[in-house]
């Protein structure tokens, strides 16, 4: 499942950047999914950034990831069987790497019998007294 979710997202990379990272390694822990893609800055992007002109490497990849969203999340739903409810990306300059992290939809967890909101809502009067 972790193989597939970096796969996948590499290879939106290198579909629509022309050029993937070379590295990537996704992680669960508990409903968040956080995948770190590295070495994957365009020739473009590293001449940018050479030069000083992070903020317009910045703007354009949060313009990708606002208009990609959609696909990058189809990934990780795809892979884990779950609901993104929540993404996010980031760039770091150096080292070269973008990480992509997803909150997942909370799985459905069995409660004992006797627990419910009743329980929840005496717990938090309990706490406000």
């Amino acid at each position: 499942m972790l193989a597939q979710i970096s796969t996948g997202l590499v290879q939106l990379h290198s579909r629509y950047y022309g050029k993937g990272p070379t590295k990537a390694k996704t992680h669960i822990v508990d409903d968040m999914v956080v995948c770190i893609l590295r070495d994957g800055f365009t020739t473009v992007e590293r001449t940018l950034l050479d030069t000083g002109d992070m903020e317009s490497v910045y703007r354009m990849r949060r313009s990708f990831q606002e208009v990609m969203e959609e696909d990058f999340r189809r990934i990780v739903e795809e892979a884990t069987s779950r609901k993104v409810i929540a993404y996010t990306s980031s760039i770091h300059v150096d080292p070269d790497l973008a990480v992509e992290l997803f909150v997942l939809e909370p799985e459905e967890e069995s409660e004992p019998p006797g627990a419910g909101t009743a329980a929840a809502s005496d717990e938090l009067s309990e706490k406000r007294v």
